[in-house]
């Protein structure tokens, strides 16, 4: 096995875990309540849960991305990675890739401003996520022609099914959800009972 087929198996691989990854961040984000909760479990456990599965996601991509830039066959030069579109080698696949890349860095980039941000904008550049989620899927299956058919392909469509199924299930519960009442000042309450706002 030379060099290059290192990291051109390399790159599928991580890429693939990256995927898989990515998908279980994007279910973990999208099941999670406005209160920051899974049910059952404490808002520091999910936070934390998605927080270090992000990193791990980041650490496959980056070595992903990497060990393409590496191989020798495919030829991608580093300005591929940020600029969409430039490379010579399967140009709209890997652009798409680096379209994907680039909304993640905005949402990383944000997700770390967090505090810094109001919470309007840092959720209006969070929903990037589900843009760059299906770009992923779709830069998956035409830059790797092993996730096209066989068990790849069937991993594939188990993550792109349960984040949907996701998405649905959220969707559900926010349409069954019955909204609280406003609370009602103090003051209101006692002159409805007594008919003086002392």
């Amino acid at each position: 096995m030379t060099t290059g087929t290192v990291f051109w198996y390399a790159s599928r691989a991580t890429g693939v875990v990256s995927l898989v990854l990515f998908s279980v961040v994007a279910i973990l984000g999208i099941m999670v309540n406005r209160q920051g909760r899974l049910p059952g479990l404490p808002r520091f456990a999910v936070t934390g849960l998605h927080r270090s599965l992000s990193l791990l996601t980041l650490a496959f991509l980056g070595t992903h991305i990497v060990t393409a830039i590496a191989d020798g066959y495919a030829h991608i030069p580093w300005l591929s990675t940020i600029v969409p579109f430039t490379s010579g080698y399967e140009r709209f696949w890997i652009g798409l890739g680096t379209v994907a890349i680039d909304l993640m860095a905005a949402v990383i980039v944000t997700s770390l401003l967090r505090t810094r941000l109001s919470p309007a904008l840092w959720r209006a550049v969070h929903w990037l996520a589900y843009v760059c989620y299906p770009v992923v899927v779709v830069h998956s299956l035409g830059a790797n022609k092993d996730l096209r058919s066989g068990w790849l392909l069937a991993l594939t469509m188990a993550t792109v099914f349960s984040v949907l199924t996701a998405i649905g299930y959220r969707i559900l519960a926010a349409a069954a959800t019955v909204p609280r009442p406003a609370r009602v000042p103090r003051q209101l309450v006692r002159a409805d009972r007594t008919g003086s706002l002392r």
